[in-house]
């Protein structure tokens, strides 16, 4: 069974989090999306992944945490799942262009497409870092939570480097 935890109290706004066999399925931004076709469940808000994964959420969007260390089942074709597994490899502070992550997973800057349509149907935002990932001219592209969400997570980053 999937059940879900209510993370309201991010600088980013209400995050959903949906966990299956004690796996993390996926981070979801409000405006959240009910009829997408992912399975959901009841809400849990004592679950250990669920309390684990919104502990390390608070961390990170407070700038005390730069690795995720949990249990995750993001679902995805074989595409996807090879280029979220490339997402994870893109250091926090770092960015890497799309031609960048096809060229990770073996491919040439002729997959910089379906990079970025993989990237945009992560399901766990933040934690597979897919904010990270920029145009090839240093722009901000596409974020499924939002262009300001994304300049937050990478100044947030930054900051914390620095």
């Amino acid at each position: 069974m999937h059940t879900e935890l209510d993370l309201s109290d991010t600088p980013i706004g209400r995050l959903r989090l949906v966990e299956h066999d004690g796996m993390l399925t996926a981070v979801e931004f409000e405006p959240f999306a009910e009829n997408d076709g992912r399975p959901r469940g009841p809400r849990d808000d004592d679950h250990p992944v669920l309390v684990e994964a919104a502990r390390q959420l608070r961390a990170y969007v407070a700038g005390e945490l730069t690795a995720f260390d949990l249990p995750l089942a993001p679902s995805g074709s074989d595409f996807q799942l090879r280029v979220w597994e490339a997402l994870r490899g893109v250091g926090y502070g770092e960015t890497a262009s799309y031609g960048e992550i096809a060229h990770r997973i073996g491919m040439t800057n002729a997959a910089s497409r379906a990079v970025g349509l993989a990237n945009g149907r992560n399901p766990l935002p933040i934690v597979i870092p897919c904010h990270r990932v920029i145009g090839a001219d240093g722009s901000l592209t596409g974020y499924a939570g939002g262009l300001s969400r994304k300049q937050f997570l990478l100044e947030l980053e930054q900051d914390a480097l620095f």
